[in-house]
């Protein structure tokens, strides 16, 4: 994305559709559907490294993404961003998940899988994103 590409909204209008029609419309299938979602966005806007991933996640106002820990099957991200925007508590990030896990797997070649963990005291959410060395997608 460029900087001509990129225009501000209300957070409130972000806030409406993420928080409160996609959970009404989705009911239970909320995380599911989300997961593949975020799948479906990482297809659409693929990144070349995952140095680009903090980046995408700013630009697309979904936090700060940094690296908290990485080994050869497994990469840790914490989330952060300010309390009334992230709302770590009230939130599903499975579309986040998705997408992390898509955009791995299409980067190292290896089925990927990516799953959350909420942390309300510290207002972040850590996502673990693990690949299986035995199983190539290529």
């Amino acid at each position: 994305m460029t900087d001509q590409n990129v225009k501000t909204i209300p957070i409130f209008g972000y806030e409406l559709v993420r928080d409160h029609i996609l959970r009404s419309v989705l009911g239970k299938h909320e995380e599911e559907v989300l997961y593949w979602a975020g799948k479906e966005l990482a297809r659409k806007f693929p990144l070349f490294t995952l140095d680009e991933a903090p980046l995408f996640f700013e630009q697309a106002g979904w936090g700060a993404l940094s690296i908290e820990k990485e080994e050869k099957d497994e990469i840790v991200y914490i989330l952060s961003g300010e309390a009334d925007t992230l709302k770590v508590e009230e939130r599903c990030f499975r579309l986040e998940a998705g997408f992390l896990a898509e955009q791995i797997q299409k980067i190292n070649g290896f089925l990927t899988e990516c799953y959350e963990e909420k942390s309300s005291k510290q207002g972040i959410v850590k996502f673990n994103v693990k690949w299986d060395l035995k199983e190539p997608i290529r």
